[in-house]
């Protein structure tokens, strides 16, 4: 079943920067274990408070990605950056929508841009 991953980071004293910047690039590193899409928020009332976001298919996915030479890696190089532990939520993906762009091709129509 699809679905996201959830995953709190929550950097140690004056490294929020950091964090972020490493957890950015270990979040595209998902699309190699086959996400399907990644984001990493960052909090503007704590920026020490980080959350990243992996959609995948299938958790064996997930599982092969977070276990995977890249994660340990980031996790070894990166542990002085965020408090542990570090405790991620997979999460069941029960629906998603979305507001697609306008395109300037519908804009010079004179029909309204409805579905049929």
């Amino acid at each position: 079943m699809a679905g996201s991953v959830h995953i709190p980071w929550y950097a140690t004293g004056f490294r929020g920067d950091k964090l972020e910047a490493a957890v950015a690039d270990f979040a595209a590193l998902s699309l190699r274990y086959g996400a399907n899409a990644y984001s990493v928020f960052r909090g503007r009332d704590d920026r020490y408070k980080i959350l990243q976001v992996v959609e995948f298919d299938q958790k064996a996915d997930w599982e092969a990605y977070w276990n995977g030479p890249e994660a340990i890696r980031f996790r070894t190089i990166n542990s002085g950056y965020y408090q542990v532990p570090v405790v991620y939520a997979w999460q069941d993906l029960v629906t998603k929508g979305d507001m697609r762009p306008v395109v300037e091709q519908d804009l010079a129509a004179d029909t309204p841009n409805v579905p049929a």
